[in-house]
């Protein structure tokens, strides 16, 4: 592993602390090393895997952009803000749609790192449904329909450089087409 790589691992891990992952016991860090190693299977830059690692410090938690640019560079830190809901006192839907808005002119770095982080995500909550049922929902800032509607307006957003790793995308298709036959 590359020194790049370690530090970001204790950034992060620092930074999410005793975070854990909505209604779960599993510590939040596992989910963007997760995140970093889907993408370091499809083979991407070291700086997409540190972005990978960082991508939900500034979002949630006190980090700065200013300090993952100091300390990973403007590359880095241009990838974690691209990934990162800018106002989080916004509605959710409101948040969405922007996040889906800024995907269409998204870098190539930027939609790899939201796709797996997506892909993840779905993978959890179809996990957690078929174990727990409509209960998941409760969790969540938005109910099922919402859910259902952000998850399909990823697909047609994501779906608009799907060219550039075909592989992944098609996998968090695959995923989110699984996840909405056991939800309905």
């Amino acid at each position: 592993m590359s020194t790049k790589i370690d530090l970001a691992c204790e950034v992060a891990a620092a930074a999410h602390g005793r975070h854990r992952r909505k209604g779960k016991k599993i510590p939040y860090i596992a989910h963007p090393m997760a995140v970093a190693i889907l993408l370091s299977r499809a083979g991407v830059s070291e700086d997409v895997i540190v972005a990978a690692i960082l991508h939900d410090t500034v979002e949630d938690t006190s980090t700065t952009l200013k300090k993952i640019e100091k300390l990973f560079g403007l590359e880095v830190a241009g990838i974690v803000e691209g990934c990162s809901e800018p106002d989080k006192s916004l509605p959710w839907e409101e948040r969405k749609e922007h996040s889906l808005e800024g995907l269409k002119t998204a870098s190539d770095e930027v939609w790899l790192v939201t796709c797996a982080d997506k892909l993840h995500n779905v993978r959890d909550m179809g996990v957690d449904y078929m174990k727990n049922g409509d209960v998941i929902w409760e969790r969540f800032n938005s109910g099922k329909e919402e859910q259902v509607w952000y998850y399909q307006s990823l697909v047609e957003t994501l779906a608009g450089n799907r060219d550039y790793n075909p592989e992944l995308f098609d996998e968090f298709k695959a995923e989110v087409e699984k996840f909405l036959e056991i939800v309905k």
